[in-house]
């Protein structure tokens, strides 16, 4: 029972968080807080610290708990993928905000200053990173290996997006970006087997939407760079819930998923397993 996939997903979930939250509350911040008088700076490399402890925790309880080598982690492609991962994931929400520019239904109001790039930069790197480590590290790749690549995805897709449904200004088109979201991160760790892409493109969606003065999935409190005014019909430019439940998004969003599905079965990584006796 202690190998079963049900129990590693919970195992492995319910450790890891509590270890990232206990380390991060009881240990680095006290701690940073207490030497750095400025607390910006201090809650900032709390929350970087905090994520390279995260990713060594995993490392750690997954190459004894299962006794493997951990290749979802490697080094060897996180340059390339990291930097790809962000900028298609930051490109992407860039074309949003030109398509409605050219509309007439985005305009630039002012630069801010740049405060979003500390503080807010680094909870958007932890939250991106915790999400990609449960949702796809732990959940998806052991149910992927269990039950197969589409079973798993619908499941985990669906998970992934349920906590997001008591979001802030949640609507029925967030959550259909939300499950497509889930899925086009799954299909990127299927085609790559390892984390940094989902984390990548996560980081860089997540990154663009207040940089461009969006909402950020139901959230308006995460500052931005550039203030603007978003103003046409709700399908396009979004509710209040964000510029990624504007139908322009959730349109490109699906083109990339489906592009990574079409290599995923073109390159021969679809995983078909199903539940054995």
């Amino acid at each position: 029972m202690l190998f079963y996939p049900v129990t590693r997903i919970i195992l492995g979930s319910a450790l890891c968080l509590t270890l990232f939250i206990g380390f991060q509350n009881l240990i680095i911040k006290p701690f940073l807080l207490s030497v750095i008088p400025a607390e910006n700076l201090a809650k900032t490399l709390a929350n970087y610290i905090s994520a390279i402890t995260l990713l060594l925790i995993y490392n750690f309880l997954f190459r004894y708990y299962e006794k493997r080598k951990i290749t979802e982690l490697s080094l060897r492609h996180l340059p390339k993928e990291t930097m790809g991962g962000i900028f298609l994931g930051f490109s992407t929400i860039s074309l949003v905000i030109l398509l409605l520019y050219a509309l007439g239904y985005y305009s630039i109001i002012a630069i801010t200053d740049y405060g979003y790039l500390l503080q807010p930069l680094s909870i958007l790197v932890a939250a991106a990173l915790i999400e990609e480590i449960l949702f796809r590290g732990i959940l998806y790749r052991i149910l992927e290996n269990w039950l197969g690549t589409f079973i798993a995805l619908f499941i985990m897709a669906f998970l992934f997006e349920l906590p997001h449904t008591f979001n802030d200004n949640a609507t029925f088109l967030s959550f259909l970006l939300g499950v497509i979201f889930g899925l086009t991160h799954g299909l990127m760790f299927t085609y790559t087997k390892r984390i940094w892409l989902p984390f990548a493109f996560h980081l860089g969606w997540n990154f663009a939407q207040p940089f461009y003065g969006s909402n950020l999935s139901g959230l308006e409190d995460l500052g931005f760079v550039i203030k603007a005014k978003f103003e046409g019909p709700k399908l396009l430019i979004g509710t209040n819930y964000g510029i990624e439940d504007s139908i322009i998004s959730i349109i490109l969003l699906t083109l990339i998923c489906s592009a990574f599905l079409y290599g995923s079965m073109k390159n021969g990584k679809i995983t078909r397993r199903y539940i054995a006796g």
